[in-house]
């Protein structure tokens, strides 16, 4: 009797352990996929939208005659020249919404469109913009801070272009109709010293390195390379039919050069001052902008209401956005994720992506909030799991 006993006590033992263990694995895989469903759909709840690369994001209204286009250094801001009214546009990068418009004075760039591509630019340090003002012969100065002009610099006949130096201390400025550059010392806001170029120069560059200066002149189909330490012509290059804008690579090995009259683009090594590649892209081409990694340049085709993109590594195009009507001037922001271009028909910039991105990406308190909610419910449920299996182990045990 007694080991009947014991062997129907060991069965009981053994069945229960048994119990146990099944029990064990069904808590444990009803705490985990609780889990993991609410994490799924918490995942899959969140608001991600795929945005194609070179497609128009925004359009934002300005004035009339739009052109030239600058970026501060932060990107926070770009500023945008208009014709006709004689003032800058002041766009803010994280709205797309104008913040200020600024007077300067008489039409702050040039009436003849070709040449119109660069006529603002902003110092390294974000301080100031420097404003050609083609109607009176003037450079005018923004405090960027204050948003208003604090001084006006007489430089040569219709100046139409500015760029800045890598260390911010001149500002080079091309006189459409005196055939000339302006150098002109910010720390004094005067005249250093004026450069003979060709015939109307349109447009100017300056190299990463600062040692040079590449002049557009598109009366004479050139380009004139100034040497910024002695301020002196060094070599000119020969270019298609009127050449209007230009930008350099950020690594300064290349300067593309569009060619209003040609349809093209001309890349010019700047270690042999030689053209080494020329592209085909839409009808007057008059604007150009490099990606701060070098990877491409934007067009802008005044014609046909077209920016062309071209692959810096195959001198190929490997994309067109549509865009306003005339665009004119183009510039990349510091982080290249958005390229605006000036409208100088519809009064407009238009807000392009240059990469495919997820927007709007979840930030990180949406994020944790997200995991936090999860984790809760996945708990709870857990918690559901493992009082339902005890109770029925409870029911199980004592039949």
């Amino acid at each position: 009797m007694n080991a009947k006993i014991i062997n129907r006590n060991s069965s009981a033992h053994a069945q229960h352990g048994r119990m146990k263990k099944g029990a064990t694995k069904t808590l444990r895989v009803g705490c985990i996929l609780p889990a993991i469903f609410f994490l799924f759909c918490a995942f899959a709840l969140l608001p991600l939208t795929v945005q194609a690369a070179n497609t128009v994001t925004t359009t934002v209204t300005v004035g009339n005659g739009s052109a030239g286009v600058a970026v501060t250094p932060n990107g926070a801001y770009v500023y945008v020249a208009n014709y006709p009214r004689g003032s800058v546009s002041v766009i803010s990068t994280a709205t797309n919404a104008v913040t200020a418009n600024v007077i300067v004075t008489s039409k702050p760039t040039s009436a003849l469109c070709t040449c119109l591509s660069e006529d603002v630019a902003v110092t390294p340090n974000g301080a100031y913009a420097y404003v050609a003002n083609s109607g009176n012969t003037t450079v005018s100065v923004i405090d960027l801070s204050t948003n208003k002009v604090t001084a006006t610099v007489t430089v040569g006949t219709e100046p139409v272009a500015v760029a800045i130096t890598p260390d911010g201390a001149y500002a080079y400025v091309t006189n459409y109709g005196s055939q000339s550059v302006s150098v002109i010392s910010t720390a004094t806001n005067t005249v250093k010293s004026t450069v003979t170029v060709q015939d109307e120069p349109a447009n100017v560059v300056i190299t990463p390195n600062g040692a040079y200066a590449y002049v557009t002149n598109l009366g004479s189909n050139s380009v004139s390379v100034i040497s910024t330490a002695t301020n002196a012509v060094t070599s000119t290059v020969a270019v298609r039919g009127y050449p209007a804008g230009l930008a350099v690579t950020p690594d300064g090995a290349y300067v593309y050069v569009a060619n209003s009259g040609n349809n093209s683009v001309s890349v010019i090594s700047t270690a042999t001052n030689k053209v080494t590649a020329t592209v085909t892209v839409g009808s007057i081409p008059v604007g150009l902008a490099v990606t701060p990694n070098g990877a491409y340049a934007y067009v802008t085709n005044y014609g046909n209401n077209m920016i062309y993109v071209i692959s810096t590594a195959t001198n190929t195009v490997t994309g067109t956005v549509t865009v306003g009507s005339e665009p004119t001037g183009v510039a990349v922001t510091p982080n290249g994720e958005y390229a605006y271009a000036a409208n100088y028909g519809s009064g407009t910039v238009s807000v392009i992506s240059t990469s495919t991105t997820t927007s709007p990406s979840p930030t990180i308190p949406e994020f944790s909030n997200v995991v936090i909610v999860s984790v809760v419910v996945a708990m709870i449920a857990s918690a559901t799991s493992v009082i339902a299996l005890k109770s029925r182990n409870k029911k199980t045990l004592r039949r």
